[in-house]
């Protein structure tokens, strides 16, 4: 929501000068900075001035002011594309735990990927990943509501996905290789079932182990279980 506990709204600068090479790079730097104060903010809640023109080798400076009551509307709406629904989503959220971040949306023909850019976003990522993985449920909901090809909803922070993916991959190497030593399935500590998919795919290519999921949620996990390879012994 765009308002604090007490239904006012919070105290924020609405105005940020930006520059940039032209005209079009410094608006789009004000309004970088002005997203950190007013998070979903779009260019129709803010009103430019142009401080200078391009000239040689000066650059190009404006200035955005926000208008407060219209983001305070727009906040306040329900998006009608999935992408905007995410890039609401995720914004409420960097808004109600006070982070000094931003919120940039990349779709593409199957999936939306919403990545907050900031400072200290370990309150956003949460122990072991839970919580961005809980805003990330949130989103594709919001997303796929009424939509019937639904798309893939990532939701990233701090380049979090590539570490844990890499992680994640470090520890299915482990796992595969204790498996073979000791000819023995390999079970992994309970993961949520993106990450165990993550190393499903990625040992899916192996011909020496195989993998498959046994529990309940959420405890369930994944066993890594060596194959007999003709010929081996």
């Amino acid at each position: 929501m765009a308002s604090d506990e007490n239904g006012e709204t919070r105290d924020r600068d609405p105005v940020a000068e930006g520059e940039g090479d032209s005209l079009g790079e410094a608006k789009w730097s004000a309004m970088k900075e002005l997203e950190l104060r007013f998070p979903g903010l779009t260019a129709d809640s803010v009103r430019f001035a142009v401080l200078e023109e391009p000239s040689g080798d000066r650059p190009a400076r404006v200035s955005g002011e926000v208008d407060v009551e219209s983001w305070e509307r727009i906040a306040d709406l329900v998006p009608e594309e999935p992408a905007e629904r995410v890039r609401a989503v995720v914004a409420r959220v960097v808004q109600g735990l006070g982070l000094h971040a931003t919120v940039d949306i990349e779709e593409s023909e199957d999936e939306i990927r919403a990545t907050v850019n900031g400072d200290e976003l370990g309150l956003l990522i949460g122990k072991h990943g839970a919580t961005i993985d809980a805003v990330q449920h949130i989103a594709f909901r919001a997303a796929s509501k009424g939509v019937e090809e639904r798309k893939q909803v990532v939701v990233d922070a701090a380049g979090y996905r590539d570490r844990r993916e890499a992680a994640l991959q470090r520890i299915a190497d482990r796992a595969a290789a204790e498996a073979l030593r000791f000819d023995r399935p390999v079970e992994l500590e309970p993961m949520r079932p993106g990450e165990r998919k993550i190393v499903h795919l990625y040992l899916r290519e192996r011909t020496d182990v195989e993998t498959h999921s046994e529990g309940d949620e959420p405890e369930r996990r994944l066993v890594i279980t060596p194959l007999r390879v003709p010929g081996r012994n």
